[in-house]
C-alpha cells in the first residue's frame, strides 16, 4: 500500500504537476506533458520486473521487497522536494522524469515477489483470500491518495494547491519510508517453505526450463492484465476526467476517486473470498461480464447528469463489480506458475502489461476525448479492452485446491 501510494499520487495531481514542471500556454499541452511523465514511470517497469523478479527467485522474496521499497522511497523524496521549472528551468522536468523512471523500476519488481509471497505463506484453502490483499492494497493506496487530495483541495486555495499543496501529498508518502523498510525487514522468508496442493501446470522440481510449457498461460495472463491495468488507470484518471472533461469541482472530482477506490477495496477482498469458495474461473468470468454490461450506461449517466449520484453511486458500483475478477485471476495465475520461476515470471508479465497498457491508458483517454470531442470515449476504450480480458479469463484453467483443504 505504501509503495503504490507513492507511485499513484502523481496521477491524482497531474494537473498541478503539469503547471509546476511543464508550463505551457495550452492547458491541454501542459496536462499531456505531465501525463507523459506519469507514463515514463512505466517504461522501466519491465526492466525492474526482470531484475528484481529474478533476484526474488534467487535470493528470496524479502530482500527483493526491501530493495524495491527503498528505491521507491528515495524517488518520492526527490519528487516532493524538486524545484519548479520557474526555479531551475529544464532541469526540473528532466529530474522529474528520472525520478518517475526509478519509481517504475521499483514497482516493476514489486508485484511479482509480493504476490508469490502471499501464495506461499497461505494455506491452500485461503490462497485467494490472501492474494486479495495484493489488489486490495493497491486500491487502499489509491483511496488514501485520493482522500489526501480531497482534504488538500478542500482546505487550500487553488493557487496554494498548485504552488505546494501537491508536494504535501508526496511528503506524506516519503514519511512512510522508515516504517516500510522496518516492516519488510522483519518479515519471514517464504521461498524455501514446502507447498501443499501444487496445480498440474506448476508441478515439477525445477521450473526454470519450463518457459515453453507456459507460453499459453503467459499470453492469456498478458491479455487479462492488459484489460485490468487499463481499467485501473482509467479509474485513477477519474479525478482528472471529472475536473477537466465533465467540469465538476475539485472536491467532487476527488470524492469520486475516494468512493470508487474504496469500493474497489471491498470488491477485491470479496473476490478473494468468493474465489476460495466457488473457484477461480466463475469469479473471473461472471463479474467481468457484468462490469462490461454496466460500463456504457454508467458513463452515459455520468456525462449527462454530472451529479454526485452518478459520479459517486454509478461509478462506485462499476468499480465494485469490476474489481471482483482480478483477485481470482491473481490467484489462478500464481498457482499455475512453478515456484522457482514464480516471482520473476509474474513480475515480468505484470510489468510488461503495465508498461504497454497502463502507462499509456491516461494518455490515450485524454487524446481520444480531445480528438473526438466525445466525453464517452473512456467507455468505448474500457469496453474494447474489457471484452479482450473476458475472453482470456474464459480460456484459463481452474486452479482451486480440492474442497476441504484449508
Amino acid at each position: 500500500m505504501l509503495e503504490f501510494y507513492d507511485f499513484l499520487t502523481y496521477g491524482f495531481f497531474a494537473v498541478q504537476i503539469g503547471r509546476t514542471f511543464f508550463p505551457s500556454h495550452s492547458p491541454y499541452a501542459s496536462l499531456m506533458l505531465s501525463l507523459a511523465t506519469f507514463g515514463a514511470g512505466f517504461i522501466t517497469r519491465p526492466i525492474g520486473g526482470v531484475v528484481i523478479g529474478l533476484y526474488s527467485d534467487r535470493a528470496g522474496r524479502r530482500p527483493a521487497m526491501v530493495l524495491s521499497f527503498a528505491m521507491m522511497g528515495c524517488a518520492i523524496v526527490v519528487l516532493a522536494l524538486l524545484p519548479s521549472y520557474a526555479s531551475i528551468g529544464i532541469a526540473a522536468p528532466i529530474l522529474a522524469i528520472l525520478a518517475r523512471m526509478v519509481q517504475g523500476f521499483s514497482l516493476g519488481g514489486e508485484v511479482g515477489p509480493t504476490t508469490a509471497y502471499l501464495i506461499e505463506t497461505a494455506p491452500p484453502g485461503r490462497r485467494a483470500s490472501a492474494v486479495a490483499w495484493q489488489p486490495a492494497s493497491q486500491q487502499i493506496a489509491a483511496t488514501f491518495a485520493a482522500f489526501v487530495g480531497l482534504v488538500l483541495s478542500s482546505v487550500m486555495s487553488h493557487d496554494a494547491l498548485d504552488a505546494y499543496g501537491w508536494r504535501i501529498a508526496f511528503l506524506i508518502g516519503a514519511l512512510t519510508l522508515p516504517f516500510g523498510l522496518w516492516l519488510r525487514a522483519r518479515m519471514p522468508e517464504s521461498i524455501h517453505l514446502p507447498e501443499e496442493h501444487v496445480h498440474a501446470t506448476a508441478q515439477g522440481a525445477d521450473g526454470r526450463g519450463r518457459w515453453q510449457g507456459h507460453r499459453r498461460l503467459m499470453l492469456l495472463g498478458l491479455f487479462v492484465l492488459a484489460s485490468g491495468t487499463i481499467t485501473t488507470y482509467v479509474t485513477q484518471y477519474m479525478t482528472t476526467y471529472a475536473e477537466t472533461t465533465l467540469g465538476v469541482g475539485a472536491g467532487l472530482a476527488f470524492a469520486t476517486s475516494v468512493v470508487s477506490n474504496g469500493l474497489g477495496i471491498l470488491g477485491a477482498l470479496m473476490g478473494g473470498w468468493l474465489a476460495d469458495r466457488y473457484g477461480r474461473w466463475p469469479v473471473m468470468v461472471w463479474p467481468q461480464l457484468a462490469a462490461l454490461l454496466l460500463t456504457w450506461p454508467v458513463f452515459l449517466w455520468m456525462v449527462t447528469a454530472k451529479s454526485p449520484a452518478a459520479l459517486l453511486g454509478g461509478f462506485g458500483l462499476l468499480a465494485l463489480i469490476g474489481s471482483l475478477p482480478f483477485t481470482a485471476f491473481y490467484a489462478a495465475m500464481t498457482e499455475s506458475l512453478p515456484k522457482p520461476i514464480r516471482g520473476s515470471r509474474f513480475a515480468i508479465l505484470y510489468a510488461v502489461a503495465i508498461a504497454l497498457f497502463g502507462g499509456t491508458a491516461q494518455l490515450v483517454v485524454t487524446w481520444l476525448i480531445h480528438v473526438t470531442g466525445d466525453a464517452l470515449a473512456p467507455a468505448w476504450y474500457l469496453l474494447v479492452t474489457g471484452v479482450i480480458g473476458l475472453i482470456a479469463m474464459a480460456l484459463m484453467e481452474e486452479t482451486m485446491p480440492p474442497h476441504g483443504e484449508v
